[in-house]
């Protein structure tokens, strides 16, 4: 088995002018969207760059900077519920391989009650592929909650890896249920503050942070552009707090986390064993291979450990413990429109350059 591409040193990559930067300007061109990248190691950043702007319109005002808050989809797994679970399993609160339904009352009767948290993370516990909560269950939260415990599974766990985002709005649940607090106050406790992420919280937002939003998608049902709202329909059923999506953040606190995964400092909410775990391909030989939330990089192998997890709106994290460096690439895609294969070109395009 080989290993990974040699790839240039981070400072030669991410110099002014560099490779990185004709990249991402002359991609984003191409994505037709504003974005900020980033790339570093366990020293933190080593280089970053910007080009455009916020949006059209009056969001074509100002430019797209790494203070920029972004509406980080399904970035929200990695950054707010991993962390969370992983402080509840070190607890030894929370066990990865027995049956929801033997330690989580919910659960039992129902047909999650034989799916493991393991199964949930690595996106194989055969859950249903869409949420369509509104549609299924209404609009009450309590209802969609008792929705998601009830619904069959769609194959037996285990046997296939399918990204379903019930998968996290049902651990997020259990995440609750065990701490005894709500997910956004867990992350904000556990992990946003101790790594001094000052502007990483879930929406809505206040006014000053909206302010710096980049914008994401019209919405109908409220007659706005969404700016500071949660994007996804599934977390804003659910008050814009979900295990799926709903956090917003900046790539400055985006950099913390991810210069923390490679070099945890003192009060981080993962220890050594959970992210080894983590960050290791944990699906036997099903594609696509994954680790704990993380995805194994696209074009990577899984022995090489470069992960990444994306979001719908145009985010996206990288990060290699066996390269020691990590990188963020933060546009509001969706804002424009919903041609992703530009974006997937340009995603594949960087991470190339940056981990081989």
């Amino acid at each position: 088995m080989t290993g990974p591409t040699r790839v240039a040193p981070l400072p030669e990559l991410a110099a002014p002018g560099g490779p990185l930067e004709r990249l991402v300007a002359t991609g984003l061109r191409t994505v037709g969207t504003g974005g900020v990248w980033s790339v570093g190691d366990a020293g933190g950043v080593r280089g970053r760059g910007r080009t455009g702007v916020l949006g059209r319109g009056a969001h074509a005002a100002r430019e797209a900077d790494h203070d920029t808050v972004f509406d980080l989809a399904s970035v929200t797994k990695v950054i707010a519920l991993w962390p969370c679970v992983g402080v509840l399993r070190r607890d030894g609160r929370l066990p990865l391989d027995r049956p929801l339904g033997a330690y989580w009352p919910p659960a039992a009767g129902h047909p999650v009650g034989a799916v493991t948290a393991r199964q949930l993370l690595t996106h194989t516990a055969g859950l249903p592929l869409r949420t369509r909560f509104a549609e299924l269950y209404g609009r009450d939260p309590a209802a969609i909650r008792a929705g998601l415990l009830a619904a069959p599974l769609h194959r037996p766990p285990g046997s296939a890896v399918e990204y379903t985002d019930r998968a996290a709005v049902l651990l997020g649940l259990l995440v609750e249920s065990l701490a005894g607090a709500p997910l956004d106050e867990l992350a904000a406790r556990q992990t946003w503050r101790p790594l001094g992420m000052t502007d990483t919280r879930y929406g809505p937002l206040g006014p000053e942070l909206a302010d710096r939003t980049a914008p994401t998608e019209y919405e109908e049902g409220l007659g706005v552009i969404l700016r500071g709202v949660v994007h996804d329909p599934s977390a804003r059923l659910l008050g814009g707090v979900s295990g799926n999506a709903g956090a917003f953040s900046t790539a400055h606190d985006l950099e913390r986390f991810l210069t923390a995964l490679l070099a945890p400092p003192p009060g981080a909410p993962w220890d050594d064993p959970w992210l080894t775990e983590s960050l290791r391909e944990q699906t036997g030989g099903l594609e696509p291979a994954r680790g704990l939330s993380w995805l194994c990089a696209a074009g990577t192998d899984p022995a090489e450990g470069t992960f990444v997890h994306y979001g719908f709106t145009g985010t996206g994290v990288w990060v290699s413990r066996r390269q020691g460096r990590w990188a963020l690439l933060l546009t509001n895609k969706v804002h424009y429109d919903r041609d992703f294969q530009p974006l997937t070109d340009l995603r594949n395009a960087f991470r190339r350059a940056v981990f081989g």
